[in-house]
């Protein structure tokens, strides 16, 4: 008897160990995986690095804080890249995030030449993007412009009176946490956030005003809040010439002596997981061995696009939202 329980105790310790091993080497087997993705694959070298080469960067989507993207264009700047292209695609989003941004690429450009092409669509936080580059280019059918900001805030009140849900609150003053939303907006609010706008969309027309060398006429012509086709915006000097990449690589090499023969490669603002389609395999091979299915299948599904939804932008609004999308 004594023998047959040293020997289950002995079961169960080894048992232990072996446990203890195999999550260790999950561990470190993952571990290996996601810093093989620096040494192994090149998109992620060169989004660490930038390369010998002209940097392609994309911002597209709604334009919101992103301190990790500040680091990356900032790592971009000690890169030894030659020159750095920024397609833009994009509506805007909140005025500070489009600031911060703004901010960035006014320091990335005091290290390397800055072209902005755009895609699609440039407008309002994405044209104060924009405005950081030495050049801008985009096609005849691009939308650019929509200068001004916005707050927007849904009032439920009558919504609540119906379904018979009243809201109580004590604050310490009549404009604390006003508007509120649940309420009709007072006169002295509604001005209090009037003066906030105002004073934001002064900011936005003084840096128009100064990175496009417009004077006051042509400035109160484009700062209606429209949006101009790529031709119009020439004229108007929002933009500096139509084309495409091609014209931006043309403009690098008249004006910053950048040879054509530079290759232009991409730069991810955020390393993203599913370039790295061999590592993703990997872990999650990895994952599965181990019993965490669940999360190995979630790490197959995942994209590189993750929708971020308007009615959460909070702070004021740099924003195009054409009627029909609220």
């Amino acid at each position: 008897m004594s023998y047959d329980a040293d020997l289950i105790v002995d079961r169960r310790r080894m048992r232990r160990k072996l446990t203890f091993w195999r999550v260790s080497a999950t561990v470190l087997a993952v571990a290996a995986v996601l810093g093989l993705a620096v040494l192994a694959t090149p998109s992620a070298r060169r989004a660490l690095t930038g390369g010998d080469a002209i940097a392609r960067i994309t911002i597209e989507g709604l334009i919101t804080s992103n301190a990790d993207r500040v680091q990356a264009l900032e790592r971009l700047g000690r890169s030894s890249a030659k020159a750095v292209i920024i397609h833009v695609n994009s509506p805007g989003g909140t005025t500070a995030g489009s600031e911060q941004l703004y901010d960035a690429l006014t320091r990335l450009k005091a290290k390397k030449p800055l072209v902005v092409v755009v895609d699609g669509l440039c407008a309002s936080g994405a044209y104060i993007t924009a405005l950081a580059a030495d050049h801008i280019v985009a096609q005849s059918t691009s939308l650019v412009g929509s200068i001004g900001v916005l707050v927007q805030f849904p009032n439920v009140g009558d919504l609540l009176k119906t379904i018979g849900v009243k809201v109580e609150e004590v604050k310490s003053s009549p404009l604390k946490a006003a508007p509120n939303g649940f309420e009709p907006t007072s006169p002295d609010a509604r001005a209090a956030l009037d003066d906030i706008v105002k004073d934001s969309y002064a900011w936005f027309k003084d840096l128009v005003k100064g990175r496009r060398s417009m004077d006051d006429p042509m400035l109160e012509k484009v700062t209606d809040g429209r949006v101009f086709t790529g031709r119009q915006a020439v004229g108007l000097k929002l933009i500096d010439e139509l084309g495409d990449e091609t014209a931006a690589l043309a403009w690098l090499a008249t004006e910053k002596k950048i040879s054509a023969d530079t290759p232009v490669r991409d730069y991810q603002l955020a390393p993203r997981f599913s370039d790295m389609s061999f590592l993703k395999l990997a872990a999650s091979t990895v994952l599965e061995a181990v019993g965490l299915d669940g999360l190995a299948q979630r790490l197959s599904a995942s994209g590189t696009v993750q929708a971020v939804d308007r009615l959460g932008l909070e702070g004021l609004l740099a924003l195009w939202q054409p009627a029909g999308t609220n």
